[in-house]
């Protein structure tokens, strides 16, 4: 069912010849803040976005951590992820979700490399159906996840969705959790957060 769905993602035959998943995962990799987007507007918060890739080496995937944290709590991140990253084909990319066994054992893994070593792929979780499926559509690599797919039950949610955008340099995420009925039960009613990569490093 699913790859019958993302079948219908594929990019035009005789479209020229599009950028891949090194390309994908390069965009991907960084320190990103939302920081400009909170200061122009107040429904946004400043938020800090590491992705840093591990287990290289890994044949036609890439696989990255990735941590979410209020700037103002670094040190306590509210999400923590690592990133499977796959071509499907030319132009198509799946970004598989998994969730971390322990990931207080991790935290600032984004910038540390003594931390990141102690990912290792038994301690994953696969997040069923949250995969998001980015194609490019001629500058930029737009996706989401799939329909209803994506369970959840964080505050009264029957499942989330993700919109994305990624160019090089910059991300717009939009994270939105929905009950049985389809109304929204939380993430941002106004539109995708908006992460810039920090040029100079962390």
């Amino acid at each position: 069912m699913v790859l019958a769905i993302v079948s219908g993602l594929a990019v035009p035959a005789g479209a020229a010849d599009p950028p891949g998943l090194d390309t994908v995962a390069a965009w991907m990799t960084g320190s990103f803040s939302s920081a400009a987007q909170a200061a122009a507007d107040p429904e946004f918060l400043d938020i800090r976005l590491e992705m840093a890739p591990i287990w290289p080496g890994s044949g036609e995937v890439r696989w990255l951590y990735v941590e979410q944290a209020a700037a103002d709590r670094l040190d306590a991140p509210y999400r923590q992820r690592v990133y499977r990253l796959r071509e499907i084909e030319r132009g198509l990319i799946e970004s598989e979700i998994y969730t971390i066994v322990g990931p207080e054992r991790v935290v600032g893994a984004g910038h540390d490399a003594a931390a990141r070593e102690r990912l290792t792929p038994a301690g994953l979780t696969v997040r069923d159906g949250c995969a998001v499926y980015l194609k490019w559509t001629g500058d930029a690599f737009a996706g989401s996840t799939l329909g209803t797919l994506c369970a959840s039950d964080l505050r009264g949610a029957a499942y989330a969705t993700t919109l994305v955008t990624l160019s090089d340099g910059r991300l717009a995420s939009w994270d939105r959790g929905f009950d049985a009925a389809g109304t929204q039960v939380w993430g941002s009613e106004k539109g995708p957060y908006v992460f810039v990569r920090d040029q100079a490093g962390r």
